[in-house]
């Protein structure tokens, strides 16, 4: 079996044991697998696995299943996709299955395997943690990437009304088509134009330190600030008065080292209130390119290009 991973800041493939499939597991024959920015940080060495996790690179995967342990509800051959916290890109997983969903209907498992992280990430942040409600207006800090693209949608399909922060104008004519109502481009003129289309209820923010003063102006009374990213820094100085005169809540959310049980409960929600919408085409995996497994240096490359729109996946394997 080979499983790719981070040698020097390449992705290299690597020969790798095979693991038992034990009670409450199933083995996957990967087919696919998504790229997330948490693999560029991983390949870069400043975002390990945590601890008990596969030193492989791939955070969600779609395939199909090989072997179940005793008692599953899953069969050999069922068509599937999983949240990992390591180790997606690899011929096979072997993974908890209270973390693997079925592919939706109409979905091919490239489409399939972009969809985990991203709607895993946008539903916990948004509707469990910062308890989004109907007509409560959202800012979706860089909107046109694979979590944005989910999270628009998300918006859109619950009643939510929400705008985007982007770096182009082709960026924000993405956002615009899955449903935001408007945004803003990054650079001077940024914090003007939102603060016109302000005030939020909910901002979900990848970006961090740089934009932290930012949020807590765009806030209104009761704003929930979710920060999941700090790809503008970690440290960063607030009005604390600005904060509680607001009532803001500001909650730091991150998914990949949450326990099996709570990525368990996750997943159900999400098969529950999410899954309908991607089987009756509601929502829309934002797959803007696949590369073969040979291509994983292009494909890594491209994603941190930055002009990437939606999702990239890594071609593992030929379906069936």
């Amino acid at each position: 079996m080979q499983l790719l991973q981070g040698i020097q800041g390449r992705p290299v493939w690597q020969a790798a044991e095979r693991q038992s499939c034990d009670v409450g597991q199933v083995r996957i024959r990967v087919v696919a697998a998504g790229l997330n920015r948490a693999d560029l940080l991983q390949l870069a060495g400043v975002y390990p696995p945590p601890p008990g996790a596969s030193m492989g690179l791939g955070l969600e995967c779609a395939g199909l299943i090989s072997e179940v342990g005793a008692g599953s509800r899953w069969r050999v051959g069922e068509a599937v996709c999983a949240l990992l916290a390591g180790g997606g890109m690899a011929d096979e997983v072997v993974v908890d299955e209270g973390h693997v969903l079925p592919v939706p209907e109409g979905l091919s498992l490239e489409q399939a395997a972009v969809l985990p992280e991203v709607y895993a990430t946008a539903w916990l942040n948004l509707f469990q943690l910062a308890a989004l409600k109907p007509g409560e207006r959202v800012l979706l800090h860089a909107g046109a990437s694979g979590v944005g693209s989910a999270a628009i949608q998300l918006c859109s399909a619950f009643a939510s009304p929400c705008w985007v922060s982007v770096s182009s104008p082709d960026k924000l004519d993405y956002c615009r088509s899955l449903g935001a109502v408007g945004g803003a481009l990054r650079g001077e003129s940024m914090a003007a134009q939102l603060q016109e289309q302000g005030p939020f209820d909910v901002i979900l923010d990848p970006v961090g330190a740089s934009y932290a003063p930012l949020n807590l102006r765009l806030l209104g009374e009761d704003g929930r600030w979710v920060s999941i990213g700090l790809m503008g820094g970690r440290m960063a100085e607030l009005d604390m008065g600005l904060l509680l005169g607001k009532r803001v809540q500001l909650i730091g959310s991150t998914l990949r080292n949450r326990d099996a049980a709570f990525k368990r409960e996750l997943l159900a929600d999400l098969q529950r209130e999410v899954w309908p919408l991607l089987a009756s085409g509601r929502l829309q995996p934002q797959l803007s390119g696949t590369f073969p497994r040979e291509q994983a240096e292009q494909a890594f490359a491209s994603l941190a290009s930055n002009q990437v729109v939606g999702k990239l996946a890594l071609r593992i394997a030929n379906g069936m």
